[in-house]
């Protein structure tokens, strides 16, 4: 993005303020769904901007680490995040992040595409079979879970009531939250789908515990493989400065609003975005 005379600088000045203004909005989502401002950084730098989606990546590398700072604070305040199973299943995540941003060089753009695409409609489909259900019931407590005190409880605003509850599948969580961090180093967007379906899913916590939980876990996942899209070049600060301002601010704010919201709601709100993007993604990568 080189600026050559005053009719360049002002359409420079332009995008920079419309990728601030779509940076906002991914902060918001991305916090009160636990996915990451990279969910809609992403698709938003490729198709809208037409910026490479290698730098794109780089950029939603950024935006997933201001997510984990801009809602962190307040969820881990409020004890909806349970720091226990983060810091548990961030060993797993870590290491896979650093896999996934080795590997992403040896895989063609339009592939990164349906990668991406596949990714938001397993994660819709998993939604979608949740229903309407605002906590788990008659969750067993694993016996890992039970060894590192990784049940908990917290206050749900939106219920108005304290919510206790058990973790389940430790192992099955594990694993997933492995390919969740080889996702996360891939493609650039915090993997945060994965880490909430594989807390919400497999291990049976409630979603805004998974929500929050994910958050936290983000910044930790993306920071491991941000270093080496830096040497490679692919962080471009023109690009990722205004996206890195937006989401800390939107993420803020999503914070407060997913409080209060059910989660039948953030359900709701989560299934269609993520089908319209994912469909626009493969649009991209069929015309490659």
């Amino acid at each position: 993005m080189k600026v050559k005379g005053k009719g360049d600088a002002i359409g420079l000045t332009s995008t920079v303020i419309e990728i601030f203004m779509i940076a906002i909005l991914a902060g918001i989502v991305g916090s009160v769904l636990g996915l990451g401002g990279g969910i809609i950084v992403t698709p938003a730098l490729t198709l809208l901007f037409g910026v490479d989606i290698n730098h794109a990546i780089g950029a939603s590398i950024i935006s997933v680490i201001a997510t984990s700072s801009g809602s962190a604070v307040a969820y881990i305040r409020d004890r909806i995040t349970n720091l226990r199973v983060g810091m548990f299943l961030e060993i797993a995540t870590t290491v896979g992040a650093i896999t996934g941003a080795f590997i992403g060089v040896l895989i063609a753009p339009r592939f990164l595409y349906i990668i991406f695409a596949l990714l938001l409609l397993y994660s819709a489909y998993a939604m979608i079979k949740k229903g309407k259900q605002e906590v788990p019931e008659n969750v067993p407590l694993h016996p890992v879970a039970q060894k590192l005190g990784l049940q908990g409880e917290y206050y749900d605003k939106a219920l108005g009531q304290t919510v206790a509850y058990n973790v389940d599948r430790v192992y099955e969580g594990f694993g997933v939250m492995y390919g969740a961090g080889v996702i996360s180093g891939l493609l650039g967007i915090g993997s945060g789908s994965f880490k909430v379906m594989a807390m919400d899913v497999f291990m049976k916590m409630p979603l805004k515990v998974s929500s929050a939980t994910s958050n936290f876990m983000m910044g930790v996942t993306a920071a491991a493989s941000a270093g080496i899209y830096l040497l490679r070049g692919d962080i471009i600060p023109i690009i990722s400065a205004p996206v890195a301002l937006g989401v800390l601010i939107g993420a803020t704010v999503g914070s407060r609003l997913m409080q209060r919201m059910k989660s039948k709601t953030i359900r709701k709100l989560f299934i269609p975005v993520m089908v319209y993007v994912a469909f626009q993604m493969i649009y991209q990568g069929w015309r490659g």
